[in-house]
């Protein structure tokens, strides 16, 4: 599938990028060798083949969240030994910083 300089060009708008000519003249080249790829991969016949979503055996692992009780004398250690505290809090870095604000 050839393509034209005019679908470079309406491409590079939709992705808003600015192509120089020369760049342009090359991803002309470089798209349409990649498009004549994928139209001869679609040439291939899987009606037998089945679908393959997973390759690595991974599973997404769910539990219920539970709540662990400890001991009263348990939870002042961890709070006397917590290098920053207010009170009975334990202080910890911001997750989500609004430096963006």
């Amino acid at each position: 599938m050839k393509l034209t300089l005019k679908e470079i060009e309406k491409i590079a708008t939709l992705a808003r990028l600015n192509l120089s000519a020369e760049e342009k003249k090359m991803y002309t080249e470089q798209l349409s060798v990649i498009f004549d790829y994928i139209e001869m991969l679609n040439e291939v016949n899987t009606d037998q083949v089945s679908e393959t979503y997973q390759v690595t055996g991974l599973k997404d692992v769910v539990r219920e969240d539970e709540v662990a009780f400890w001991e009263e004398e348990d939870k002042q250690k961890l709070i006397n030994n917590f290098p920053d505290k207010m009170g009975n809090l334990l202080k910890v870095k911001a997750v989500f910083d609004n430096n963006d604000e």
